[in-house]
């Protein structure tokens, strides 16, 4: 008992140093000045789409509520967090109007911020399938920092005695423009155009004259693609890409493949760049009902440490359906 006792608790001791240094090298050297703070990930983000583009707003034709929660890194103290609820809709009897709502929690280490954006979208047909949607996104985000859940290796350091931010308000505009048609989708984005600086108000004017601030939110740029293959009645093919540019940060391609199985059960497999393997599977409920679950694991060495059992994705999408305008089939983004 005593021998277990003890390895449990050297097990817990090399846990929280792990995670101490992770913490360190996220908010301690770059505490001053972090130059690429990116938006929240989503693994099934072909599902979540109005979160990353205004343009998709309404897109669907249908009223569509999706609720999604990321754990990521699971294991870990202080990991990434994400829970993202978002409404979209057609306005009107031409279905050339989209609304939407998204609200978005992200949480990790000392931080989390929260999002909250409305969505507006103009849609223009340009073929007999094809149309061509111009999105804007507008809104804020509040932060909160607590300095209290960070282990201090020296003491006296201005940006911890300085306080905690509460609810710290930043304005938020957006673009995106969507091409979609039955089978095909193209969409160009940035969610956030305002590299916003979140002040220390109270931490005093380095040498320099320049403020010291936590961080500092750079423009997401998004690139989203895919195309549906129709490989026999009841199975159909979707490969698609998503490409994430921030200046300051590593190029983020996730490339995936998708099968829809008698227009039910959705199964897939997706890489992200130098980052993770995933895996996700759906289940279409009803013509309404829609849920799905992802698994990422890590590529790299972080994937490794016997602290990080990987990251969760689960996601459920209500949709609302006229008389006139129920599913046939459901369509695949």
């Amino acid at each position: 008992m005593g021998y277990t006792f003890a390895g449990s608790f050297k097990i817990e001791q090399m846990k929280k140093i792990y995670v101490q240094l992770l913490l360190v090298i996220v908010f301690s050297f770059g505490i001053e000045n972090i130059q690429a703070q990116q938006d929240a990930q989503y693994t099934q983000y072909m599902f979540n789409t109005i979160s990353i583009n205004p343009g998709y707003a309404g897109s669907r034709g249908v009223m569509s509520i999706t609720g999604l929660h990321r754990s990521q890194w699971v294991g870990l103290d202080g990991a990434p967090r994400t829970q993202t609820l978002t409404l979209n809709t057609p306005i009107g009897d031409n279905n050339k109007v989209g609304l939407g709502l998204s609200i978005i929690h992200d949480e990790i280490g000392p931080t989390d911020e929260t999002y909250f954006d409305i969505d507006f979208s103009y849609t223009i047909p340009i073929s007999v399938q094809g149309k061509l949607s111009f999105g804007l996104k507008a809104g804020g985000h509040l932060l909160n920092v607590d300095f209290q859940k960070l282990s201090q290796f020296e003491t006296g350091d201005v940006v911890f005695e300085s306080g905690n931010i509460d609810n710290k308000f930043s304005p938020n505009v957006g673009v995106g423009v969507y091409y979609h048609s039955d089978k095909f989708y193209l969409g160009l984005s940035a969610p956030n155009l305002l590299e916003t600086n979140h002040f220390d108000e109270s931490a005093t004017v380095d040498s320099d004259n320049s403020s010291t601030f936590i961080a500092e939110e750079r423009i997401n740029y998004y690139l989203i693609t895919g195309y549906v293959f129709d490989l026999s009645d009841s199975v159909k093919f979707k490969p698609a890409v998503l490409s994430k540019l921030v200046f300051g940060a590593p190029l983020q391609v996730d490339v995936s493949a998708n099968f829809l199985l008698y227009d039910r059960l959705r199964l897939g497999a997706a890489y992200r760049w130098s980052a993770a393997f995933s895996g996700m599977v759906g289940f279409q409920v009803s013509d309404s009902l829609m849920m799905g679950f992802a698994y990422d694991r890590e590529t790299t060495e972080l994937g490794n440490t016997q602290f990080n059992d990987g990251s969760y994705e689960v996601m459920l999408r209500f949709e609302l359906f006229r008389k006139y305008n129920r599913m046939l089939t459901p369509r695949f983004f």
